[in-house]
């Protein structure tokens, strides 16, 4: 019976390792379909950065207790699956507490620290999932918020209910296996009580050798099963951030976030015009102003878009959604995920080449009134916990809305055209540009302050 169950547990890992390998070399190839971009100077400040906001979780300190309890779920999740070690060589080798004849006394000490963690993340995740189910936190309301209907409203639900009974099937299969070795059972060496499940052995009080077993090893397989099923579901839903914040982070911009970054020929065609740059350099037209499919974007902007946590700390601090526009950041950054989902499968039924499909991410995803929307405040940059830019894609497709499609607002056009003829946004002559200084000049120093202050 043994060896049958060493020879499921063994096909069970190679088939998750098969399915998260084939998945994560799909994210890769999406990712990889984004522009070059160079990400790697200053790597030592680079490094500080992702120690400091991925590893120390700091910008989710901004609310303290949000803080305590994600960091609680974080730390317990990257420690307790250390225990997964002797699980998964337990599984393999057909052993039982591999480390525990190893470790001794050390054993249950352990055991008990990672109890510790267990309860931590349980509380913690009953909590946010109250928060969600019965609190109603806004930002997480599909009635104010569109794109947290369906799915992505189930999903931060389910992961929790997902942990909660993970964390319930651990302590209580460290209780079963105390009590059977209080029984005395073959195969369950004493390592004593643990610091946390001791408090559940009451529970098994009355059963007997046989339903101890069954119960021990079925606990057992959910926590193992359950794990193995996470790290799969993991590469499918808005929580691959656990993973991927710390490259986001490190591939984040150093640049002052006010300063936008403009189009090199753009920006060669206005200094030519305002005859600071006489050289004519390359005239090479580019084949597509900014961004309309992800493929327009750059590799850290497709990065992003699957580090999306789904928080809504973005949205929540935007002003444009905050005055009941349609713009949402978070929206912004699930629909080029959602889209980058679908060029995967297409890759996937065309042996890892894209075939057209006459869908674009601006237009079939993200709508011209979102975009449109935008202040360029980067409210949204700032308030996002794993460095996540939206702002970056949303001036992208707005570019190509306005460069390529020749589609803007009335408003806009004007304040363009007051450009091209008066390299100004007002309409009135290049020459007259200074003349309200001359006036405060002429008026005398005592009505400086005051024409300074118009």
């Amino acid at each position: 019976m043994a060896i049958i169950q060493q020879i499921i547990f063994i096909a069970i890992l190679a088939g998750v390792a098969w399915l998260m390998y084939q998945r994560i070399g799909i994210i890769g190839k999406t990712i990889r379909l984004g522009k070059e971009e160079d990400r790697t100077d200053q790597p030592s400040k680079r490094l500080s950065i992702m120690m400091r906001v991925a590893f120390g979780q700091k910008k989710m300190f901004d609310r303290p207790l949000i803080g305590v309890l994600h960091f609680a779920v974080y730390v317990g999740f990257i420690l307790i699956n250390i225990e997964i070690l002797e699980i998964v060589l337990d599984g393999i080798l057909g052993t039982h507490r591999l480390f525990s004849a190893a470790l001794s006394n050390f054993y249950a000490a352990l055991i008990g620290f990672f109890e510790l963690l267990a309860l931590a993340v349980l509380i913690a995740c009953a909590i946010f999932l109250i928060r969600r189910s019965f609190l109603k936190v806004e930002r997480f309301q599909p009635a104010r918020h569109r794109e947290m209907s369906g799915w992505p409203q189930l999903d931060g639900k389910l992961i929790l209910v997902f942990e909660i009974v993970l964390m319930i099937a651990i302590l209580t299969m460290n209780a079963a296996d105390s009590a059977l070795q209080d029984l005395g059972s073959a195969h369950y060496p004493i390592t004593g009580d643990f610091l946390v499940s001791q408090w559940f052995k009451p529970l098994f009080a009355e059963w007997s050798e046989g339903t101890l077993i069954a119960y021990e090893r079925l606990a057992w397989w959910i926590h193992i099963l359950g794990i193995f099923i996470f790290a799969v579901y993991l590469t499918y839903s808005k929580h691959l951030h656990i993973a991927l914040a710390f490259p986001n982070t490190y591939f984040s911009r150093l640049e002052p976030k006010g300063e936008m970054k403009n189009m090199p020929e753009i920006t060669q065609e206005v200094k030519i015009m305002l005859g600071l740059d006489t050289q004519a350099g390359d005239t090479t037209v580019p084949e597509r102003f900014g961004a309309k499919d992800v493929a327009d974007l750059s590799w850290k902007n497709l990065m992003d878009a699957y580090s999306c946590t789904e928080c809504g700390r973005c949205t929540a601090a935007c002003p444009a959604n905050i005055t009941g526009k349609k713009l949402s950041p978070r929206k912004i950054m699930m629909d080029t995920r959602d889209r980058l989902e679908e060029v995967g499968r297409n890759m996937l039924a065309n042996n890892g080449e894209f075939v057209n499909d006459n869908k674009n991410l601006l237009g079939d995803y993200i709508i011209e009134e979102e975009i449109l929307a935008c202040t360029t405040c980067n409210a949204c940059v700032q308030e996002c916990p794993v460095l996540i830019n939206p702002l970056d894609i949303i001036l992208q497709l707005r570019r190509h809305k306005v460069m390529d499609e020749a589609h803007a607002p009335g408003s806009w056009n004007m304040m363009f055209q007051n450009l091209d003829t008066n390299q100004a946004p007002w309409k009135f002559s290049a020459n007259d540009r200074f003349n309200w200084a001359s006036a405060v000049v002429d008026r005398g120093p005592e009505n400086k302050s005051t024409e300074s202050g118009i």
